[in-house]
């Protein structure tokens, strides 16, 4: 009996490790209602995992121009996402390696383009797609971080 507890036990630890070392990919349990109704308006509120601190911080410092956009926001609202983004960043060594500035795009980090190299330019251009940034396209669990091979599906 205690032999099954022990293994039981152990199972859920391990279970808790693999989530906890999920390459930064999972949205956060807990995450700023701002940042879903601010950022999830125009696109995935991306985890915060999947950006290195120094990327954040400059996405968050150009909000004025944030891709061909004004996603400004008052000061308050900046700095209490900007904290929790930090707080979040990825630091893992995938992410360390930070996308080509100025623009700190995630699909042009090194590990989005490794990860997505056998998927041709033009399967982005599909209206039902549109662009590598619409992760939900091919990732339904995209809003909550579910990034996994196994559950993506690429729409005709």
């Amino acid at each position: 009996m205690r032999s099954a507890f022990n293994l039981i036990a152990a199972a859920a630890l391990l279970a808790g490790a693999a989530y906890a070392d999920d390459g930064g990919r999972r949205m956060p349990a807990q995450v700023p209602p701002a940042y879903t109704q601010e950022c999830a308006g125009c696109h995935v509120a991306y985890p915060p995992g999947l950006l290195p601190a120094a990327s954040w911080t400059r996405v968050m410092n150009g909000l004025e121009r944030h891709y061909g956009s004004d996603a400004s926001l008052d000061p308050a609202t900046v700095k209490a996402l900007s904290g929790w983004l930090l707080a979040h960043a990825g630091t893992y060594k995938r992410v360390r390696a930070e996308p080509p500035p100025p623009d700190d795009r995630i699909t042009r980090s090194r590990w989005f383009a490794r990860k997505h190299e056998d998927i041709a330019p033009a399967v982005y251009r599909r209206p039902s797609i549109k662009s590598a940034t619409n992760c939900a396209a091919c990732h339904p669990g995209a809003a909550k971080g579910d990034f996994d091979d196994d559950r993506a599906r690429i729409p005709r």
